[in-house]
């Protein structure tokens, strides 16, 4: 009876710290550095790459635990998030503090171990996740845009751990995901509008789920798509797509271009649901393209 009750609570322990650190959403920004990483070596290095990948975990998994600190009281609101270990009870807000402060410190100087400017974009990713876009979710709209920088920051960051150097290249990785980040979340803040009203949670761009923010989503999934074949007309130096990857691309975006007009015509939930899931499968078979063009080519 003992070891079935320890078993269940490692597993209990353990389950909680992957959800205060949501290690789901880590390891796809880790993916995303990984490929920036790739994109601008020369010659791969292991131990940057190893390095690269825990300093970017322990990056997302502080700005996640410090997010679900600060909003503790408005997540015991929302069916989607009651149950995470803080306001469910499982974990003292004093817990998370102290795992989302050795997690800052961990990804910062393991970053720093890469060079300077690396650890100087996820100490600023950590800064504006935390103490501007996540109290500004109940204010204002306008926190999608600002949590659209650090959002943005990881495709970059791998660049930059490669090169120590910020430039045109890093700059239209960075310009990619910022841009891709709108169809993204109005899709997700379309679907759980009335969960996110509970917490007092300002998400679409219109307030309302209505055609304002359906042909906004449109317009910025265009210009996703339009930044993501640039590198094709070679304006951004060392980042270059051939043609073949670059009609690639452009598909993959017709395709989830199609869900954001989808959204526009049907305006439900199930088209939001749809259109989330694809913005996912296009930056991620985005950065898998670039990454096999670059190493094929």
């Amino acid at each position: 009876m003992s070891r079935t009750i320890t078993s269940e609570t490692k597993h209990s322990v353990f389950s909680d710290f992957k959800e205060i650190t949501k290690v789901r959403l880590s390891v796809s920004v880790v993916f995303s550095s990984i490929a920036g990483y790739l994109l601008g070596v020369e010659t791969v290095d292991y131990k940057t790459l190893l390095l690269l990948t825990f300093g970017g975990y322990f990056m997302v998994g502080a700005s996640n635990a410090f997010n679900q600190i600060i909003e503790k009281d408005l997540d015991a609101l929302m069916d989607r998030t009651k149950n995470r270990p803080i306001p469910a009870g499982r974990m003292s807000v004093t817990t998370a503090f102290i795992i989302a402060t050795i997690f800052t410190v961990l990804g910062i100087t393991i970053l720093y171990t890469i060079n300077p400017q690396t650890a100087m974009f996820g100490a600023i990713s950590i800064f504006l996740y935390t103490c501007a876009y996540t109290p500004l979710k109940t204010k204002t709209p306008l926190s999608v845009f600002v949590g659209a920088i650090p959002g943005a920051i990881p495709f970059m960051l791998g660049w930059v751990a490669a090169t120590n150097d910020f430039g045109i290249e890093p700059g239209t990785l960075f310009a990619i995901q910022f841009f891709w980040q709108f169809p993204h979340f109005w899709a997700i803040g379309w679907f759980l509008f009335e969960d996110y009203k509970k917490g007092g949670f300002f998400m679409l761009p219109t307030g309302k789920q209505n055609k304002g923010t359906a042909v906004q989503t449109i317009m910025y999934t265009i210009w996703t798509i339009l930044v993501s074949i640039i590198p094709a007309f070679g304006f951004t130096g060392r980042l270059y797509l051939t043609p073949i990857s670059a009609l690639i691309v452009f598909l993959l975006g017709i395709g989830m271009l199609y869900f954001a007009i989808q959204l526009y015509k049907k305006m439900s939930v199930i088209a939001a649901k749809q259109l989330m899931l694809a913005s996912v499968s296009y930056i991620t078979l985005l950065q898998i393209v670039y990454v096999l063009d670059k190493f094929i080519r």
